[in-house]
């Protein structure tokens, strides 16, 4: 049955993360560089306290240019704090259910409240034909 199937068996654990601290400009070069649109904050017990995107980025500029300032601003300025999780013991279907009813691309996966990973629509659709392959 798919709701056996557990998001940390298909979660990627390899992130990009950011600090509060980071500096804005910093963190829109690393989108560049590793070719990603958005990364989660953690504070240093490795609790996600939100997620910076790229819209999130666009907006800081926006904001500097109005106001016709130079200085870049922390990820911690200008993140998104509230942010839809799931927990690593989370079932797929579950999960799926999220994705539809958020319209979320991916999302953070939490074990303890702490980071461990992040699940995306393409892993919950490899999972899915994992499972039926196993099945005939």
């Amino acid at each position: 049955m798919l709701r056996s199937v557990k998001v940390e068996d298909y979660m990627t654990t390899q992130l990009v993360t950011f600090k509060p601290e980071t500096e804005l400009f910093d963190a829109i070069n690393i989108f560049s560089e590793s070719n990603i649109s958005g990364a989660p904050v953690v504070n240093d017990r490795g609790e996600m306290i939100g997620m910076l995107s790229e819209v999130d980025c666009l907006k800081a500029i926006l904001q500097h240019t109005y106001h016709e300032e130079e200085h870049g601003g922390c990820v911690g300025d200008f993140m998104t704090a509230e942010v839809d999780t799931v927990t690593s013991d989370a079932d797929i279907i579950s999960l799926s259910e999220l994705f539809i009813e958020g319209r979320r691309r991916r999302m953070p996966v939490l074990r303890e409240g702490k980071l461990v990973g992040q699940i995306s629509r393409k892993d919950v659709l490899r999972a899915v034909s994992d499972f039926v392959s196993k099945q005939k």
